[in-house]
Formats: C-alpha cells, sequence, structure tokens
C-alpha cells in the first residue's frame, strides 16, 4: 500500500513538474514555504489511512520507545534550500558542531548525513528518494522537511511517523510560546506527522522607491487595484515592466496566489474550507475574474513576459539585477528576512545606493484583498518529518526525534546551531573588527565587537556580506533561545513587524484520498489553462468550462470525501 501511495505522488508530481511553470517553494520556507534563502517560502506545499496496511495508524501508534532502546550512530536527513550552511557557505562546521554537541548532551555519537537537493527540484526528489528507497540504505532519509501541502500527501501513507507521543513528552514543551502551530498539525483522531519549529510566514509587495519616484507616486496612495495597475503601467516604458513573478500562480503549493496577490484578490483557486464547507475556488467567479486581470496585465505589458517560465530564482535575480534598464519595479516575495536580502542584492548590484536601506517600500494590502481576506496570506508552516520503517517498534523513530527534533528547541547550543550556523564560522562572541566591501567607499561597511558580544560573521562565501541566519527563523520560532544569542537587524524587524501587522492565516489545506492521487494532474492543468487565458488563447470563462468538462466528477468525489468527515 506505501509504495503504490507513493508511486501515484511521484509519477504525478513529475508530470507537474515537465508541465508546470518552474519554481520554488517558501521559501519555502518564505520560508519561500517558504524558500528562505528561497523561501517561501519563501518558500516561498492526504491521503486517508488504509488500517492494517503496512504502517498504517493502528501500527504506528503504540507506546513511545525509550531512545536507548535503539542504537542510532547515523542520520540522514534531506532538507531544501531553508538550511543557508550549505556545502558552499559552511555546511561541514555545521555538522562538526552538531555532532560534538549532540555527544555531549545525549552521550552518545551519531554522525550527520545531510542530503540537499535543488531547491527547485526538492518535491520531485523526495518523491524519488520515498519511492525508490529503504530506510538504512544510506539514501533513504530518516528525516526531513516538507512543506504543508506535502505533509498532507504523505501523512498517512504509512510512509511517515506518527510522533504525537514523542511530541507532546518533549522537553521544549515548557517553552513553547505559539502552541496552535503544532495543535493544528494534528488529525481528529489525535495522530501528528509532522513537527513545525516555526510559523509559516508570507509574501508582501516590495517596489523600489527609486520607481516611484520618478513616477511620481506616493506608496500611501496606492490603495485600490486600480491604483495599483496604474502604477504598474506608470512603470512600463523603456523597455522596464511593471512587475515580475514566478508564475502566474503557484499551484502546487498553497497558498497558490501569494506572488501575484494583488490580482487574484479574493480567488483562491485550490479546493478550501468556506463557511463550513468544502468548495473548488478554481470553479468560482473571483477565479475568472482573476485570470481576467492577469490576461489584460499581460496584454498591456505590465506583467514581465518571463513570468510565465520563471523560477523564483529567475524572477529574483532579474529584478535586483544591475541591468535595471530590463528590469521592473515590483516584486511580491517572502516577509521579514527577505527585506534585508532583497535589499542587500540590490545594493551588491549598485541599484539604489544612494537610498541605503530605504530603497524599497513594502506596500500595504490593497483594499480588495482587505475586503476578502483581510490581509497578504500566511502559510501554514513548514514541517520536519520521520520516516516510519514499518516494523512496529517505534525505537528506531524515536531515536531520531530525540536526536534532531528534541534538541532542534534546546533553548542553547544546537538550537543556536539551527539558528545562526556554526560558531566562529557564520557567528561568534569574541572580540573582532572586520569590513565589509573594503575597496568601495559608498558600501564600506566597518564592524567592531567587544568580547563576550554576540554577533554574526561574514558570510563563508561571500566576505563582502553579512550571515543572516541558518534554517530557523528566530523571529518566527514557536521556542525562542534562552541563552541571550539576539541578531537585531532593522530591516527585518522592519519587515516581520509589517508582515504580522498586515496577514491573515490561509485556508487549511485539504487532504482526502482522491485529492492525493489528482492533486498533481490538477496543479499542471490549471497552470497549462491559465497560461493559455493570459496568452489570449482561450477566454477565462472557456478555460473554466474545460477545466470543469474535465475534471467536475473528480472534484465531486473530493468534495463528498471532504465534507463526509466534517
Amino acid at each position: 500500500m506505501k509504495k503504490k501511495l507513493v508511486s501515484i505522488l511521484l509519477s504525478a508530481t513529475m508530470a507537474a513538474s515537465l508541465a508546470a511553470c518552474g519554481g520554488s517553494s517558501a521559501d519555502s520556507t518564505g520560508t519561500e514555504t517558504a524558500d528562505k534563502t528561497e523561501t517561501a517560502a519563501s518558500t516561498e506545499e492526504g491521503a486517508e489511512a488504509a488500517s492494517g496496511e503496512e504502517g498504517s495508524t493502528e501500527e504506528a501508534s503504540g507506546d513511545t520507545a525509550e531512545a536507548s532502546d535503539y542504537e542510532l550512530t547515523d542520520l540522514y536527513i534531506t532538507v531544501d534550500g531553508t538550511l543557508t550552511a550549505n556545502v558552499d557557505n559552511g555546511q561541514d562546521a555545521f555538522v562538526e558542531q552538531w555532532e560534538s554537541a549532540i555527544s555531549e548532551k545525549l552521550g552518545k555519537s551519531i554522525k550527520l548525513h545531510i542530503n540537499q537537493p535543488e531547491h527547485s527540484g526538492y518535491k520531485d526528489n523526495v518523491a524519488q528518494l520515498l519511492t525508490t528507497g529503504e530506510p538504512g540504505d544510506g539514501q533513504y532519509p530518516d528525516a526531513l522537511i516538507m512543506s504543508a501541502t506535502m505533509l498532507k500527501q504523505y501523512q498517512t501513507t504509512g510512509i511517515l511517523w506518527n510522533m504525537a507521543d514523542a511530541f507532546d513528552n518533549a522537553e521544549f514543551q515548557s517553552r513553547i510560546t505559539l502552541p496552535l502551530i503544532n495543535e493544528n498539525l494534528k488529525l481528529d483522531s489525535g495522530e501528528q506527522y509532522g513537527f513545525a519549529p516555526t510559523y509559516g510566514n508570507g509574501c508582501v509587495t516590495y517596489i523600489k522607491q527609486s520607481w516611484l519616484d520618478e513616477a511620481g507616486i506616493d506608496a500611501e496612495s496606492i490603495k485600490t487595484f486600480d491604483d495599483y495597475y496604474n502604477m504598474l503601467k506608470a512603470f512600463t516604458k523603456d523597455g522596464k515592466t511593471g512587475v515580475i513573478a514566478a508564475g502566474f500562480g503557484k499551484f502546487d503549493e498553497a497558498p497558490y496566489t501569494n506572488y501575484m496577490p494583488e490580482f487574484w484578490q479574493g480567488a483562491y483557486p485550490a479546493i478550501y474550507e468556506k463557511d463550513g464547507t468544502w468548495v473548488d475556488g478554481f470553479q468560482e467567479q473571483a477565479t475568472i475574474d482573476a485570470l481576467a486581470r492577469l490576461a489584460q496585465g499581460y496584454a498591456d505589458g505590465v506583467i514581465d513576459t518571463d513570468t510565465e517560465e520563471a523560477s523564483t530564482k529567475t524572477a529574483r535575480e532579474k529584478w535586483f539585477s544591475n541591468d535595471q534598464a530590463t528590469s521592473e519595479g515590483v516584486f511580491t516575495y517572502w516577509a521579514g528576512t527577505w527585506l534585508r536580502t532583497l535589499t542587500d542584492n540590490l545594493d551588491k548590484n549598485d541599484v539604489d545606493t544612494e537610498l541605503g536601506d530605504d530603497r524599497l517600500v513594502q506596500l500595504a494590502p490593497i483594499q480588495e484583498i482587505k475586503d476578502t481576506w483581510g490581509g497578504y496570506l500566511n502559510r501554514e508552516a513548514p514541517v520536519w518529518v520521520i520516516t516510519d520503517d514499518g516494523d512496529g517498534d517505534n525505537s528506531r523513530e524515536q531515536a531520531i526525534f530525540d536526536a534532531l527534533l528534541e534538541t532542534m528547541l534546546d533553548g542553547d547550543k544546537i538550537q543556536t546551531l539551527w539558528t545562526y550556523g556554526a560558531e566562529d564560522v557564520h557567528w561568534s562572541t569574541k572580540a573582532e573588527e572586520f569590513v565589509l566591501n573594503a575597496d568601495d567607499p559608498e558600501k564600506k561597511a566597518e564592524y567592531s565587537f567587544a568580547d563576550g558580544e554576540f554577533h554574526l560573521k561574514q558570510t563563508p562565501n561571500d566576505p563582502n556580506a553579512l550571515w543572516k541566519k541558518n534554517l530557523l527563523d528566530p523571529v518566527l520560532v514557536i521556542a525562542p533561545l534562552t541563552n541571550g544569542f539576539v541578531d537585531t537587524d532593522s530591516l527585518v524587524e522592519k519587515g516581520n513587524k509589517f508582515f504580522t501587522e498586515n496577514c491573515v492565516d490561509a485556508p487549511a489545506a485539504a487532504s482526502s484520498e482522491t485529492l492525493t492521487e489528482v492533486e498533481a494532474d490538477l496543479a499542471t492543468d490549471k497552470t497549462t489553462l491559465v497560461n493559455e487565458v493570459v496568452a489570449g488563447k482561450k477566454t477565462p470563462e472557456d478555460a473554466i468550462a474545460e477545466y470543469q468538462s474535465k475534471w467536475s466528477d473528480t472534484i465531486d468525489q473530493i468534495l463528498s470525501e471532504l465534507n463526509a468527515a466534517e
């Protein structure tokens, strides 16, 4: 049963990746998901259990075993781009210090093996690993990062371990400040297959201040979609374009519309719960209206033509390129840390250096978004999961939880590693002085720190950039550090404050057996239809009619399953 379900996921996911626009989640881990170095995030994301099958809920829900029952010597994890300490950025030092800290804390030696596939192909890679591998083969992950959508697809296939007891008895429970993040991951029957160490984050719309100045527009005056659209038209001239995004919509990752929220407004082109009933938002009038807006924007030239094929990396790099003559004024991307990252990348490319940290404006949600959702959408949090070997004995899985997830929020040494990286590589408390961009008077920045003063260091692969964080965003984490290690960045604080004041939680992702089997195919067809509408090949009405003709019976079955479960 497990292999059959994963094979369905793999074949469907591969089909989606071949047909859909390139992109990555949030960043994810805006977390692009969401993709936090590519978040969404970022970043920037179900199937119902078959009782009695291999790895079923009944089999996995026995008494929690002590970690000492299983001798864990090697830990294999699979992560996406949200782990910033990659192989080029001090990962060896991170692994070495993690192993040392674990030995000190648990009194046992565990070797950490990190598999970090390309961020944009992460979902496909995970499907392949879980389909072709077996626990203990050196490639199969003991634990891995998943988006909320991926969790819903895999959580009751028998592949993932029910960690409910381990989570409830974890030491960090006494320090959790945001308990609902993980409480909301539990199924109605009590099982919990994912652990979220942070909340989800989401995207906000960034505008280049210099473009606003040139057009004579005050960002405070952008209140409605008409205001926003007129701004895009003012930006679109002489090779420049109003806005770019990684696709017109990202239909394989909730919340689906976060890269172009102004055009989608109140539409939610996926199955979601509305007034207590599950509905298909792709068939709603709001989606037809959104498609008409996107088509008009494309026809008017205010949406960059690269949007259809752009990955998040491509869209980002074109937006902050040093060739602003063919760039764009607007880019919607992950909040918080990305306000600093985008600003720094503009700085590296000598774009608007005279404006310093004021070169970007965060646009408040337009009225149409406020009237429908209430604000920008905060996605469901990305999670860590543990694979279940299906032997009916929880000791291996409990040992993995204790070594990886329990310690990840220890409040001290190991949480610091996941938050900031390796000591004296990514951060330090030793007295030191260093200079960024020493040869550039306009960008030169001098730093001086006293002994005992916590601070971030230069990025290992870019000595002219200051390191920001590793995996856990200290502002988003559900159990804060207790050792006083806090890095304050005015832009990151500004970005997080802005988002939390202007966001609402996105609808919960749907999960049913039929939806799991067809979700990737649905995403592929939605992407194709939307692209055809935007290109002027179909009307919005014809596209939705075509979708209904092919999918109406299947959608009815999915909605029936979801509504019957309520």
